[in-house]
């Protein structure tokens, strides 16, 4: 298949369904432009900041757009990039951008209460303590996976021979000075406030002195050390507001997200790929995984992730400064994921062109078929090959793009940090903070939710994101189908049409249980096979997914009950 081509009819695809899908969708909801949006209503400076509708888009798509679309679509080539493609599409116009929009409108018209407050007001306190216990294994799951693959791709030292690996090291040089320019240039616009145009001038130059300083001067450290680096990181992230680290960071990391986009497909028109894997392998893949459930739940961010309704319902919602602005920021940002996740699929698809064409160097050959290569990797090593074509040096090209799909990573580790923090605290959240005990008041401090959080996040990060990613799927399009269920009540009891949802809501619910109990069989055979239990991997794993199943049942239950109910006001 023509990669190019491809490409092409994707983007057409998306960008029709964003022009009649999605306003079909705006007009059928309803938006008021001269409302007082809950940013506007309640700005505290810390949460609740009006911005730009380009500032929001530019923080929900930097946040959601993960390892997700780059991780995923890789995986589930495994089944044929026909599958793959197929369910990005439909699944990115449909699923996950209904899920997006949908999250942050309910928010948006109920003082910017997160997905948990929604199911409080129309469902109930019990659904929304449960919501919140399962929104809270969640964000751990992400937290092991993410901070997994983040240390993986910035180990500056070969696992074969212990050579150092330039690339790695220069890409962990140039995030970790992104951290540093972030919170400069967030008081910058803090005290200073200059035109979009600037800024943004301001921030590419910025970008460009980070980028020539991170390859000059690379930082090598072991995996382990990128890890607890990476916690913390998060940690910081995690407590301090939003002005000062994290919407400063998104602003600046969606120019990256956008420079590898455009590279990407630069590089696609001036190579014109051809997508040598199979398209389709059939229903059981080598490893003996079934297409049913298990590419579902393997394509999260690409298609459909609950994970973006936290970010749009806990963040995005508090920045809105005009309704007509959520279109864009919800529904617009989970189609350019989507797109993402098919320049993944091309450029990936054709790395066995690449090595058999002699484009790749030694060096680049060796990342990619190295054992335990990361989609991040050899996501990097394609665009790389692609854009030499135009005169970058493949060593440089390396760097940079190493660090762009490592910045996708970081930026859903912190947003996914603080909303796992927020979950936690709300979870033990009393109506009236003067009857709060001692022992309530500790566990809804922020800086101990915090760090619970993050402790628990680096035991499970210690099983690798190989044995994590099945479990983080299931566990994030079960999100999403719990959130479906409880928009759809939200519609109906606000009086709005919500039948778009439960064509999606019933698919998801379906999916994620059946490969959640396939999760617990294949756990507990492989143990009663082997004789070995090994609890930090398996015993953790096994234990949510036994919580995930109960929460997520209990709370379709509890959805599903107030649905079918429940009258129109």
């Amino acid at each position: 298949m023509n990669g190019l081509l491809l490409l092409a009819l994707s983007m057409v695809a998306l960008a029709a369904a964003y022009v009649i899908y999605g306003r079909y969708l705006e007009k059928t909801w309803g938006i008021d432009p001269k409302a007082k949006t809950p940013a506007v209503a309640n700005e505290d400076g810390v949460d609740f900041v009006p911005s730009s509708k380009w500032e929001v888009f530019a923080h929900q798509f930097s946040s959601i757009a993960g390892a997700g679309p780059v991780t995923g679509p890789v995986m589930a080539l495994m089944f044929g990039w026909v599958p793959t493609v197929l369910w990005i599409i439909v699944g990115g116009i449909f699923f996950g951008a209904v899920q997006d929009f949908g999250a942050l409108y309910a928010s948006v018209k109920s003082n910017g209460k997160s997905m948990g407050g929604i199911i409080e007001e129309y469902i109930g306190k019990t659904g929304k303590k449960l919501f919140f216990l399962f929104c809270w294994l969640f964000t751990l799951l992400v937290i092991a996976a993410f901070a997994d693959m983040v240390a993986g791709t910035f180990n500056g030292f070969s696992a074969v021979d212990g050579s150092k690996l330039q690339p790695n090291a220069a890409a962990a040089s140039i995030s970790m000075l992104y951290i540093v320019v972030a919170i400069a240039f967030g008081f910058f616009l803090k005290k200073r406030h200059v035109s979009g145009k600037v800024q943004a001038m301001l921030g590419i130059g910025l970008i460009v002195l980070m980028l020539i300083g991170g390859i000059a001067f690379p930082i090598y450290f072991s995996k382990t050390t990128w890890l607890y680096v990476v916690f913390v990181y998060i940690f910081f992230a995690s407590v301090t507001p939003m002005w000062l680290l994290k919407q400063p960071r998104d602003y600046l990391t969606t120019f990256l997200f956008v420079g590898m986009i455009v590279a990407a497909v630069v590089g696609v028109l001036f190579y014109n790929p051809t997508i040598s894997l199979p398209a389709f392998t059939g229903f059981t893949s080598e490893t003996g995984s079934y297409m049913f459930p298990t590419l579902f739940i393997t394509i999260a961010c690409g298609a459909v992730s609950g994970f973006h309704s936290l970010v749009s319902s806990e963040t995005s919602s508090k920045q809105i400064k005009n309704e007509k602005d959520m279109l864009q920021v919800g529904y617009g940002s989970m189609l350019l994921e989507s797109l993402l996740a098919i320049l993944v699929v091309v450029v990936v698809g054709s790395l066995t062109q690449l090595v058999s064409d002699g484009v790749l160097t030694d060096q680049l050959a060796s990342l990619v078929t190295a054992e335990g290569a990361t989609p991040f990797t050899k996501f990097s090593v394609g665009v790389t090959a692609f854009v030499s074509k135009l005169g970058l040096p493949q060593e440089w090209g390396i760097c940079i793009m190493t660090m762009f799909v490592s910045a996708l990573a970081l930026t859903s580790l912190d947003a996914v940090a603080r909303i796992g923090r927020l979950s936690f605290q709300e979870l033990f959240e009393v109506e009236n903070s003067q009857e709060a005990s001692g022992l309530n008041k500790i566990l809804t401090n922020k800086y101990f939710a915090t760090l619970i959080t993050l402790f628990f996040g680096y035991l499970l990060s210690l099983g690798g994101y190989n044995n994590i990613w099945p479990l983080f799927g299931s566990a994030n399009q079960l999100l999403a189908a719990m959130v479906l269920i409880s928009l759809s009540v939200f519609l109906k009891v606000t009086g709005r049409k919500g039948f778009m949802l439960y064509i999606p809501m019933c698919t998801m619910l379906v999916v994620t249980l059946s490969s959640l109990g396939l999760s617990v069989y294949n756990i507990v055979n492989a143990w009663m096979t082997t004789g070995t239990f090994d609890f930090l991997t398996s015993g953790l794993q096994l234990i949510f997914a036994i919580l995930l199943i109960a929460l997520g049942v209990l709370v379709a239950f509890f959805d599903f009950r107030k649905l079918f109910k429940t009258k129109k006001v």
